[in-house]
């Protein structure tokens, strides 16, 4: 294990927690809903685009991949917005979230994909 790369987690960690805090203050529902769309496109882009280039050290695509949007995105938040909705018996606004952060979540790496792809077609 590289401290480079715990340190690198750490710093961007702390910079993803805090984007994270601050949209899901701003936001609530919509917040987690929008970061975590925001993180699954971003980590796909990131990694089919940037983390696929082998001029860029470990260190950096650890503190990207791991820390920042490890720490910007959010399984428990979304899971716990989930149990809050089904235990008030909103059936319809639990199933709407439901779908739109399964399907939207996939939706979206599916664009950072895209979006690598035709970016690195570009650079060639």
């Amino acid at each position: 294990m590289k401290l480079t790369n715990l340190l690198s987690v750490a710093f961007f960690a702390f910079i993803g927690g805090n984007l994270r805090y601050l949209i899901g203050q701003a936001l609530g529902l919509v917040g987690t809903l929008s970061v975590n769309l925001g993180g699954c496109f971003l980590l796909s882009f990131l990694t089919y685009y940037l983390f696929d280039r082998r001029h860029v050290p470990s260190w950096l695509t650890t503190g990207l991949g791991t820390g920042l949007i490890g720490a910007f995105t959010t399984f428990s938040t979304f899971s716990l917005e989930l149990s809050k909705l089904l235990l008030a018996h909103a059936w319809g606004a639990a199933s709407a979230y439901f779908l739109l952060s399964s399907v939207g979540g996939l939706t979206s790496v599916w664009l950072g994909y895209l979006l690598a792809q035709r970016l690195r077609g570009l650079n060639r």
